[in-house]
């Protein structure tokens, strides 16, 4: 009986070895436009002042705050992107709105609903409108000063930062076109296999729709990969060599799926070992212990490969395990793993007395629980079998359930690794 040359590995020191080969790419510049999600690769910073000039808050009056409540002619009125064109003196005010810059002389605003305008009188010879200000105010009151919201050579945003609505305004707001950001990893994704068929074309007998393909380009796409679909690679070693090489030519991580057990059509951890450097070949999981990782350099770069089991669960949970993670990091993400959360479990599980178990279940938030404090709830999809893709319908997390014997009883805790969001 033959036994695999390589190592079984704990699935954490597996994705540390690849986290380690997975080195964020090189930055470049993207409009703002089409930097929504990317990393920053650069710190920036502000380069004026915001607002560059002393800002009325509130829509008001323009007032020297020693003159106090009293009847005052208005002597002009100033609004937003304009300057204004006079000096407010004592005893006199000036109508403002919202964000026009203050007019020279006033040194803060009462808000309109503290005042009143009231009728026109004759003043100097002019007939003017005239308002009542009902209020005293301090100087500055409802003005921003020069570089209240930003301060010219603050940090806007450090490197490292995902790039979402609040982000992209911020940039914009500093008056930034484009910005310094790691690119999304290229992504190449082939399956394996004489079985398999494309969806929608005539099975020959023996053969099944191949649905690895689209499972991974989607979770792909969803970590952020810009992806490439490679098709389908037969039972040939000739063939599969072709289609590899066409992944790494033009991917920096190439996904492939089935062809990595130990029957005698499992070529690719045999391809990867002459042409590049397999760092694992089994881990100590299921589903997905034959799951393996290589490095192969090509045109003076490093390209990862991810050998990925055929099962389709095993297939995606090593993907979500180890692909996703590294897809992050080489676009710039801090902190690349998937969050844990402590969850209870609804029901019984069994657990395996060989492996731990990435058991799939959809989690929940349940206000009732630990006295009134509340806390996640995990339900099993049901079915677990490997080959079973049902049991990922719905799953938002991946139970962490130890090696062991028995049954973890329903109200026990277990870590879970979110890979959805919580309905």
């Amino acid at each position: 009986m033959s036994a695999s040359t390589y190592p079984m590995l704990d699935v954490e020191i597996a994705l540390d070895i690849v986290l380690a080969q997975s080195a964020p790419l090189p930055a470049v510049r993207l409009p703002l436009q089409a930097a929504r999600t990317h990393i920053l690769a650069d710190a920036v910073y502000a380069a004026t002042p915001l607002p560059p000039f002393p800002a009325s808050v509130k829509d008001g009056y323009a007032v020297v705050a020693a003159d106090g409540p009293g009847e005052y002619p208005v002597i002009g009125a100033v609004t937003a992107g304009r300057l204004a064109d006079f000096t407010v003196t004592p005893g006199n005010v000036a109508y403002i709105t919202t964000g026009a810059p203050l007019p020279p002389g006033a040194d803060a605003v009462v808000m309109v609903e503290e005042t009143e305008a009231f009728r026109l009188a004759a003043v100097d010879g002019y007939t003017k409108q005239m308002v009542r200000i009902h209020t005293s105010v301090q100087p500055g009151a409802d003005v921003r000063p020069i570089g209240f919201d930003m301060a010219a050579g603050q940090m806007l945003l450090p490197a490292g930062v995902r790039l979402g609505a609040a982000e992209l305004g911020l940039l914009a707001t500093a008056g930034l076109t484009a910005v310094s950001v790691h690119p999304a990893p290229r992504v190449a994704v082939l399956s394996t296999g004489d079985e398999l068929a494309e969806p929608g074309a005539k099975l020959a007998p023996g053969q099944i729709y191949d649905s690895n393909r689209a499972t991974l380009i989607a979770a792909a796409t969803a970590a952020g990969g810009d992806v490439i679909d490679l098709g389908i690679a037969g039972d040939s070693p000739d063939a599969l060599e072709a289609a590899v090489q066409r992944g790494l030519e033009r991917a920096d991580v190439l996904l492939t799926s089935g062809g990595v057990s130990m029957g005698n059509l499992d070529l690719i951890k045999p391809l990867l070992d002459r042409i590049g450097v397999v760092h694992f070949g089994r881990l100590r999981m299921k589903p997905g212990k034959p799951c393996t990782f290589a490095t192969v350099m090509y045109a003076g770069r490093q390209r990862l490969v991810f050998a990925l089991p055929g099962n389709p669960v095993s297939s995606l949970v090593t993907f979500y395990l180890l692909g996703a993670p590294a897809l992050r990091q080489l676009a710039g993400w801090r902190e690349p793993r998937w969050p844990r959360v402590q969850v209870m479990l609804s029901q019984a599980l069994p657990l395996d007395a060989y492996r731990p178990e990435y058991h799939r279940a959809a989690i929940r938030w349940d206000a009732t629980l630990h006295a009134g404090s509340g806390g996640f709830v995990a339900e099993s999809t049901g079915n677990q079998a490997s080959s079973r893709l049902l049991s990922m319908r719905s799953a938002n997390a991946l139970l962490e359930l130890p090696q062991g014997e028995g049954i973890l009883a329903a109200g026990s805790m277990v870590t879970a690794l979110l890979i959805g969001e919580i309905a």
